[in-house]
């Protein structure tokens, strides 16, 4: 921006948009040189087109009325996308070798046993399950609190701080395109609990090409975050996005721009939650422990990264 209150002078698409402009022609390409291989092709192209009109039919309202609001629904769209942007990247590769055997294998091999098997059965106390699982369910509403502090505090920033959040989605959701894994709670009962018991952690080839039963989501089967978590697992989890772990490295990445906003309060009354949330993800067996920790230097990774391309290239 020009100045703190003001908006674009552009007619042009905002940096977070060209981001999604950008992912959606890869993945079309992408999915037009397997095209034969997946389950879907057409519905998975209806998807890419409907998200670009929308995204355009939107920029033409902002001109008819350029205000900061209209940024902010621009930028809500793309939030709102996601739920969609993300289990399409199982559409994407449940036709490829899966690789949690390797995950597993790594996970036994740096702790020398399982810890999303573990985690839970030592310690399974509500007083344990319910703050983890509101960690990771506070994954949501902190992609939109810090996004929103930018809005109102830090006007001149904002644009800069929508383009980190988005990208890094993007980036992670190309990770999961070519690295497909499922994680523990997919992975574990295809293998069969009593070989991951052992340390035997099978190749299952492209077995989620076919059905994908996951194990039950541990935790305190009463508890309000318990009940929170089931809803948002059955409208769009799928057996993909394990390696790196998104929720703990997107999460990084608001951590970042929360510290970067010169706000302590701000930086450290999200980090509890972020906490939460790193030790959350193998606790409901959603990830292994290495996701997480790979989401944190990923996260980390993609922050300056993306923060360097944001003012190396002017963008708006």
């Amino acid at each position: 921006m020009a100045g703190s209150k003001q908006t674009p002078k552009s007619g042009g698409l905002l940096a977070f948009e060209w981001a999604m402009m950008v992912y959606a022609l890869f993945s079309l390409v992408f999915i037009l040189l397997v095209f034969t291989k997946l389950q879907d092709p057409g519905q998975l192209i209806l998807l890419r087109v409907q998200a670009v009109l929308m995204t355009l039919a939107l920029w033409g309202v902002y001109h008819m009325i350029p205000c900061r609001l209209m940024i902010l629904a621009r930028f809500a769209l793309q939030l709102a996308l996601l739920s969609q942007w993300y289990p399409d990247t199982f559409e994407l590769n449940r036709w490829m070798q899966n690789q949690d055997h390797l995950l597993a294998t790594w996970e036994q091999q740096l702790f020398g046993f399982q810890p999303a098997l573990t985690f839970v059965q030592n310690w399974s106390s509500p007083w344990i399950s319910e703050p983890l699982t509101m960690g990771y369910e506070s994954y949501y509403p902190l992609m939109v609190i810090v996004p929103l502090f930018y809005f109102f505090w830090r006007k001149e920033q904002f644009l800069r701080a929508c383009f980190i959040t988005l990208t890094s989605f993007f980036l992670f959701y190309v990770i999961f395109v070519f690295f497909p894994a499922g994680g523990p709670q997919y992975y574990y009962p295809a293998a069969g609990l009593d070989q991951i018991a052992q340390g035997i952690f099978p190749n299952i080839g492209t077995y989620f090409q076919g059905d994908y039963e996951g194990l039950p989501i541990p935790g305190w089967k009463d508890g309000l975050m318990y009940k929170t978590l089931l809803i948002g697992h059955a409208a769009g989890e799928r057996p993909t996005a394990a390696f790196p772990s998104s929720h703990v490295g997107v999460t990084t990445v608001l951590l970042w721009l929360a510290w970067a906003a010169h706000n302590r309060k701000l930086f450290f009354s999200l980090l509890p939650f972020g906490v939460l949330m790193f030790f959350a993800t193998f606790y409901i067996q959603a990830h292994y422990a290495i996701d997480a920790i790979a989401g944190v230097v990923a996260g980390t990774l993609m922050y300056f990264l993306l923060k360097s391309i944001y003012s190396l290239l002017k963008l708006k």
